[in-house]
């Protein structure tokens, strides 16, 4: 049995254990779960996201070295791409974050997909949730490759950060409506690379009508550190406006800006009201998720197995259609219901 308090407490093994229960044992987590939630909602939760090959490990390895520097705890949640066939996964992420090992204020674990859509893990609410309330100063989740429309990062994170690279492939992928729609602030990576400015302008002019506007002449342009303007833009009427940066995650190079702009959006998000908006946005996800999971569960282990497969070959034959057999199997799990309620 895994203490609560244990994981309150810092102990490592105590919160290995507990990220394993949560990702493999859900429904025999949820006692500790219940215990630790109430002692959650102080660290800052940071969501690093972007396609395939922009750097988000590397990244994610100079952020946590750049935080440690700074004196914060950081706990890492790498969500890796696992197969659709076997569930299993490489969890490589953390060769990229080797920098980060052996430190007693880093703590890295990886989660596997597990067959979950849209770039993250089933459990990584609940493991962002234990690794709060472990007394993490900041939590940061790295999804899986994503594409456009991948976007449940904004479900679990305060700050999401989209992080881009040049030569990915088709630039105008990126510039369509889902990831930049839900990022707090914008990167472009391997700002070495010859055609980095060339990703750094299509980017501007997507956000040409927020962050770049009212900053004086061209701040877009400015070396990879970044001016002083750039690090503290007006956002006086508590509106956020999407900064845009310059990153070289392999050298370190404009991670320091990057970590202002983190403290500007966290401080940006408790002036506002926004972190308690978000806060309860998660929290609703959460719970609808849990609904979702356990009404179906509930539904399947009553006995519907079998007659799920039977009615998909009634469909597959053409006896009937697949609303038809939801709408039948509903009106049975209801007289189900009924008679056990009786």
């Amino acid at each position: 049995m895994i203490s609560a308090q244990a994981v309150l407490s810092g102990d490592r093994r105590a919160l290995a254990k507990a990220l394993t229960l949560v990702e493999d044992n859900p429904q025999q987590a949820h006692a500790l779960i219940a215990n630790l939630y109430k002692h959650a909602g102080s660290c800052h939760i940071i969501g690093i996201t972007g396609p395939r090959g922009s750097g988000k490990s590397t990244l994610v390895n100079s952020l946590g070295n750049r935080l440690r520097s700074l004196g914060q705890s950081v706990g890492v949640l790498a969500i890796d791409p696992s197969s659709p066939f076997t569930r299993g996964a490489i969890l490589g992420d953390r060769i990229r974050m080797g920098d980060l090992a052996g430190d007693h204020g880093v703590f890295i674990r990886s989660l596997a997909t597990r067959g979950s859509l849209g770039g993250l893990a089933r459990a990584t609410s609940e493991a962002a949730t234990i690794m709060d309330a472990a007394g993490f100063d900041r939590v940061i989740i790295e999804t899986v490759g994503v594409g456009q429309a991948e976007v449940e990062i904004v479900n679990v994170a305060h700050t999401t950060v989209l992080v881009e690279a040049p030569d990915l492939g088709d630039d105008i992928q990126t510039l369509k409506a889902g990831l930049l729609e839900i990022a707090d602030l914008v990167l472009v990576n391997q700002a070495d690379n010859p055609k980095a400015e060339q990703a750094f302008r299509a980017m501007q002019v997507m956000l040409s009508t927020g962050y770049c506007a009212g900053l004086g002449e061209d701040p877009c342009t400015d070396a990879i550190s970044g001016p002083d303007d750039v690090a503290h833009r007006p956002d006086s009427e508590n509106i956020w406006q999407v900064p845009l940066l310059k990153t070289v995650a392999l050298t370190g190079e404009g991670v320091d800006p990057l970590v202002q702009h983190l403290d500007l959006h966290y401080a940006y998000l408790e002036r506002s009201g926004e972190l308690s908006r978000r806060r309860r946005a998660a929290a609703r996800w959460a719970l609808e998720m849990k609904l979702h999971d356990s009404l179906y569960t509930n539904f399947v282990d009553n006995q519907v197995e079998g007659k799920i497969s039977s009615l998909v070959e009634a469909v597959l034959s053409g006896e009937t259609d697949p609303y038809s057999a939801a709408d039948h199997l509903l009106k049975e799990w209801n007289r189900y219901d009924a008679h056990k309620r009786s």
